[in-house]
């Protein structure tokens, strides 16, 4: 069963033979790169225990050592994971609770592990509650517990513990004017470590002296596990003044609340602790270990590309940049395919992943990947054959309901029938409702992983030469 909802209408928006089958190949190996990184099969595929051992990829602990095993964790795949794991502990599990995006605390089996619901990308109350109810569980324990952590994309914003002074309202209006303003990921996170009471180490600071384990799916370009989720459990390099630096460099520093520049004045004058850095002896007893990646579901979409023919490219896993620009360089090389004497024109399939960035500029309502498609759709005008596709594994793309969207040669000139103008739409960063509109908006709805973006091209017309030049070997 596919996880696009809505295949069927998509591939029936095709104008041509060529080009349905274009769109439909495109989104068989965007549904085998998200199927592959399903948190259930991370956690049966990499996490066993036999008696007393317990086996997690290289990491082996002797369960004989624990009197009590304990789950928390935050994110938009640690849901699936809870199910996975206690699928496995069962009884074994005294406790647990695992905040998890609203809406799909429900779609999870879980009886010993409590999922609270929390807003996501806005943090909310439910967050807070379920927040407040990790760290109340993980204090005071001591060294015969052993805590799994399940951690995942989505853990900055649904799992929200302001530092002392703060209102979750106030770190709301900070999160949304630096997801706003082309901010990284990571500098996001470096901001949101120091105004948090559990992120950036502070949460395997409090649960010391017990060992924990955290099992996490990466949705950040390179892995680095200091920032995922901006890194409850992980030791933080960042300091205050780099917080301090990133607000001003964007220039959003004197539109945050107040109360943000003074707690983060504060620490920079040593007036509140740091985050726990490197070498710091409380986090000694922490094992972090990422269980699944965007490189993981490219590596699937590949071997299926293999499978149906088409000889894959993978780009990489290290795409960033603003949408827009992506869009227009993937387009690029979906031209040059089509060159019989291009080093490309052997490619049928090229593979790429990774986070890019939208600078908002109108009010429209968009998200990163649906903007990269739109973009990528005035540089292919006209080829019969090819389709993109750029999708969030999560299934959701920026604040609309869609995953992503999907683009060929024909985008264009259905869009112009439909009074649908690209440029207007790109002006005011508002591809949902071009896509929308069009049928061509990618529909999931949450998938339970999280591993960043992947963007997939396909050029048939390199498949079929292809294929006739392997059944004119076999004639």
């Amino acid at each position: 069963m596919t996880v696009i909802k809505n295949l069927n209408r998509i591939v029936g928006n095709a104008t041509s033979p060529l080009s349905a089958e274009a769109r439909k190949t495109v989104l068989e190996l965007v549904d085998a790169a998200i199927s592959a990184v399903d948190p259930r099969n991370l956690i049966r595929n990499n996490v066993r225990h036999k008696g007393d051992t317990l086996t997690v990829r290289d990491l082996t602990i002797d369960l004989s050592r624990y009197d009590r095993i304990i789950v928390a964790g935050a994110g938009k795949a640690s849901g699936a994971m809870a199910e996975a794991l206690e699928e496995q502990f069962g009884e074994s599990i005294e406790t647990g609770i695992v905040n998890v995006p609203k809406g799909t605390a429900s779609s999870f089996k879980t009886s010993r592990i409590k999922l609270q619901e929390a807003g996501h990308p806005i943090p909310d109350e439910g967050g807070l509650e379920g927040a407040k109810g990790i760290v109340a569980l993980l204090k005071g324990l001591d060294d015969r517990t052993l805590i799994f952590f399940l951690l995942s994309g989505g853990g900055s914003a649904l799992f929200p513990l302001p530092q002392e002074g703060i209102t979750l309202a106030e770190k709301k209006t900070t999160t949304d004017l630096l997801l706003k303003c082309g901010a990284t990921i990571e500098e996001v996170n470096a901001v949101r470590k120091h105004i948090s009471a559990v992120k950036g180490g502070r949460l395997a600071a409090a649960a010391y002296p017990a060992s924990l384990v955290t099992l996490i799916l990466s949705d950040i370009v390179g892995d680095p596990v200091a920032s995922i989720a901006s890194g409850p459990t992980v030791p933080d390099p960042t300091t205050y003044q780099d917080a301090i630096e990133i607000l001003n460099r964007y220039g959003v520093w004197e539109s945050i609340p107040s109360t943000v520049r003074n707690c983060l004045e504060e620490g920079l004058k040593g007036l509140r602790p740091e985050s726990p850095k490197p070498g710091d002896p409380r986090l000694q007893k922490i094992h972090n270990i990422v269980l699944g990646n965007n490189r993981v579901a490219l590596n699937a979409a590949r071997k299926k590309a293999d499978s149906i023919g088409l000889k894959p490219l993978f780009l990489g896993t290290f795409i960033e940049g603003e949408a827009r620009h992506v869009g227009t360089v993937l387009a690029g090389l979906a031209r040059e395919t089509q060159f019989s004497g291009s080093h490309l024109s052997k490619y049928g399939a090229v593979l790429a992943g990774g986070e890019t960035t939208v600078t908002v500029m109108g009010k429209g309502k968009g998200g990163r990947n649906q903007e990269l498609a739109l973009s990528a759709s005035l540089r292919i005008r006209g080829i019969d054959g090819v389709a993109l596709v750029s999708v969030g594994t999560d299934g959701v793309d920026g604040l609309s309901d869609y995953a992503g969207a999907i683009v060929d040669g024909y985008t264009l000139s259905r869009a112009a029938k439909k009074g649908l103008n690209p440029l207007t739409s790109l002006a005011s960063n508002d591809s949902s409702s071009f896509f929308s509109a069009l049928g061509d908006a990618i529909l999931t709805g949450p998938t339970g992983t999280n591993v960043n973006d992947i963007m997939i091209l396909v050029n048939m017309n390199v498949e079929r030469a292809s294929r006739e030049g392997r059944e004119a070997v076999k004639e």
